[in-house]
């Protein structure tokens, strides 16, 4: 079974979608889901959804680790026709995951208590973005 989610973004920052997903899935079984962002500047994570303050502390991590490229630190970068944010998010991209593996059991993800999805947005402009979704279930 197949699907995606579309999540709308407001610049840089993380994306909780862990409803989103969980209602899809519907108590449909133990499985696997696989979920992959279909897009070059943005990631997706298992992160904490308790403290917003994990997920600013992580946007300011990334912001510190790949600054944009008019960054004096960044003058050897040569991608820069889309703006200052567009070859650091194709950076952070490369660095974090685009795709998460989930095993379900009786149609619940088997996230920790404090564990949610996110799509980690890495420019500063709003995107529409794609998240497709594969769950294959237990034959045995």
């Amino acid at each position: 079974m197949q699907s995606d989610f579309e999540i709308s973004t407001r610049g840089q920052g993380l994306y909780e979608f862990t409803r989103d997903v969980a209602g899809w899935l519907g108590g449909r079984g133990d499985g696997l889901l696989t979920l992959m962002v279909r897009h070059t500047s943005c990631s997706l994570l298992i992160q904490e959804n308790a403290d917003p303050e994990v997920q600013s502390d992580m946007r300011a991590f990334f912001a510190r680790l790949v600054p944009p490229s008019d960054d004096p630190t960044m003058r050897y970068l040569t991608h820069t026709y889309e703006g200052p944010d567009d070859m650091p998010a194709h950076i952070k991209a490369a660095m974090l995951p685009v795709s998460l593996s989930i095993p379900v059991l009786a149609g619940q993800m088997r996230l920790g208590t404090w564990q949610g999805i996110y799509l980690f947005e890495h420019r500063d402009a709003p995107h529409s973005r794609t998240v497709a979704a594969h769950f294959a279930t237990d034959t045995r």
